[in-house]
């Protein structure tokens, strides 16, 4: 059984993430997560990308509105509205809890990585999900109006301001996550998963060393864009506004040189002439688990026929 790294951040990432959880038992896997939206809110310690898949992997991902928990309720953050709080950023009482946990086990002396462990255990999951840093690294979204905080951009300002670029600050102090940096050496592969490119992937890749690391591993990558759309989250928005054209061919060449193959959906096939690196063609919009489970098993072949 090969071991994987797979490289992930938001709803995208974690639907594949679950069809490869179910195609690799838990000491073959290992799940690298965008830490760059992290932030503090209401004096919790909020991880979306590490939440997003920590739900999706225990199947109590909300699929009704598309992020958070299932079964979810929202006494406290309308009751925190009434009071004239910040309501901005919609804590369901579920996950309200999460965060809570989270928190006071960074505030006894936890870091990030063992309170993941901590949480995720509970909610029995196998799989280890590892921040990309225990080190904390803070997106910055420059845009038309102003550097914004990540989630200030994304969900208090819907994504509406007109994206001039990306930071991410604390990066150059910040180390790669010791459970990712003890599984390179015996990884067999890495999958980039569909996740945007530019603040779910990048900040995992700029970790001081990620490239150089993942120079002697065959990695592949999985578009977010198909038709010239982003399934899920600003993508297409972002490269638009950068003036990068929306295609599935211009997310590879992002990725440049440290791709060895590149997944695109059946829909961009006429593209695959333009992308350098092999590439591999089929249905990438993840609508079921069945449909999840399938596109992982395409990808973990693909990576075997090129290494």
């Amino acid at each position: 059984m090969p071991k994987i790294l797979a490289i992930t951040g938001g709803v995208g990432g974690a639907k594949l993430a679950l069809g490869l959880s179910k195609c690799l038992p838990a000491q073959d896997l290992l799940f690298a997560v965008n830490t760059g939206d992290d932030f503090n809110h209401l004096d919790l310690h909020i991880a979306p990308d590490i939440d997003s898949l920590t739900y999706a992997l225990a199947e109590q991902n909300n699929t009704e509105l598309g992020w958070g928990r299932a079964d979810e309720s929202w006494q406290f953050i309308e009751t925190m509205s009434s009071l004239g709080g910040q309501s901005w950023f919609r804590l369901g009482d579920k996950d309200l809890a999460l965060h809570m946990r989270r928190t006071g086990l960074l505030k006894q002396g936890a870091s990030l990585t063992e309170a993941t462990a901590i949480i995720t255990k509970a909610m029995g999951i196998k799989h280890v999900i590892a921040p990309m840093s225990d080190e904390p690294v803070r997106t910055l979204v420059h845009s038309d109006r102003g550097t914004l905080a990540f989630q200030h951009y994304f969900v208090r300002e819907r994504c509406e301001p007109r994206v001039t670029g990306f930071d991410f600050d604390g990066i150059s102090k910040a180390t790669i996550n010791p459970l990712i940096q003890s599984f390179l050496p015996i990884c067999d592969g890495v999958i980039i998963c569909p996740s945007n490119p530019f603040v779910s992937v990048d900040p995992v890749l700029t970790l001081p060393g990620m490239r150089e690391a993942l120079t002697r591993i065959p990695v592949i990558a999985v578009s977010p864009i198909v038709a010239g759309l982003a399934i899920k989250g600003p993508a297409a928005k972002m490269m638009a506004e950068l003036k990068i054209p929306a295609t599935a061919s211009a997310v590879a060449a992002h990725y440049g040189d440290l791709l060895s193959g590149f997944v695109l959906d059946q829909r961009d096939a006429d593209q695959q002439s333009a992308i350098t690196p092999k590439s591999y063609v089929t249905d990438t919009i993840m609508d079921s688990v069945k449909k999840r489970i399938q596109l992982a098993q395409g990808c973990l072949k693909f990576l075997a026929e090129l290494a």
